[in-house]
């Protein structure tokens, strides 16, 4: 990372804050802190910045909270910080938009790996500028809005994804007609590959055959390669944003 990174950490912790700003200028980096979420939205109404810390457990609004209407608009990286350690709070805080989940306490240099590998996973922008406008995807009747993380039929019919098979979907068109293998797919769509509930690529690529395809049993769109993967086979088109 050659260019400071401009990090948000939102903690109702002070002590907690300081220890990860003193860390982040340590290495480059420059920090900037909220007490809560609202005190964060502030923040994020004045400037851009390349990823978040975000603590789950806050008074008032909490960091799942605060994380999901994030995603309403922004698809700013997130890296959930929480002393709590259970499957279903990773699981929760994936699938409503986070892209890595770190328990506390966590050792400096696990945190570092983590934004970086973050980082490396988020699409291509320049450092603060992590919400700048990205080509839309056209497929089939379906038109795949990146900003909006939506995708709708061709009379404005919204399809029901979770964050997760979005991810999966976006991650599978923007390498069309690459074929990727199941861990290619839990890297590129943001999923921390060490978490169990992860190795869920097949049954995610059920769901959203059973959502988008007219047949599911003989995919248009998505197409299992024996022994390697998937591939997206439909014919894409990026257009602008809206």
């Amino acid at each position: 990372m050659n260019q400071m990174l401009n990090i948000l950490v939102v903690d109702d912790d002070a002590e907690i804050r300081a220890l990860l700003e003193g860390l982040l200028q340590r290495n480059a980096m420059k920090p900037v802190s909220a007490r809560s979420a609202a005190e964060a939205r502030d923040i994020l109404e004045q400037k851009r910045f390349d990823l978040i810390l975000l603590d789950l457990m806050m008074p008032g609004e909490d960091g799942l909270a605060f994380c999901r209407s994030l995603r309403d608009h922004s698809t700013v990286p997130v890296i959930m910080l929480t002393a709590l350690n259970e499957d279903i709070d990773r699981i929760l805080g994936l699938e409503i938009g986070a892209d890595d989940y770190l328990p506390k306490p966590f050792h400096p240099r696990e945190l570092l790996a983590r934004i970086k590998s973050v980082l490396r996973r988020a699409p291509n922008v320049k450092p603060g500028e992590s919400d700048a406008p990205v080509s839309d995807f056209e497929f089939g009747p379906y038109r795949v809005d990146v900003e909006r993380r939506q995708v709708e039929t061709e009379d404005g019919t919204a399809v029901d994804l979770t964050s997760g098979e979005f991810a999966l979907l976006l991650t599978l068109l923007e390498r069309a007609p690459r074929v990727l293998s199941r861990d290619q797919l839990l890297e590129f769509s943001r999923r921390a590959a060490s978490n169990p509930f992860d190795r869920s690529i097949d049954s995610q690529i059920s769901r959203l055959r059973r959502k988008l395809e007219e047949n599911p049993r003989r995919p248009e769109y998505i197409k299992t390669v024996r022994s390697l993967g998937y591939a997206f086979a439909g014919r894409v088109r990026r257009v602008g944003s809206a």
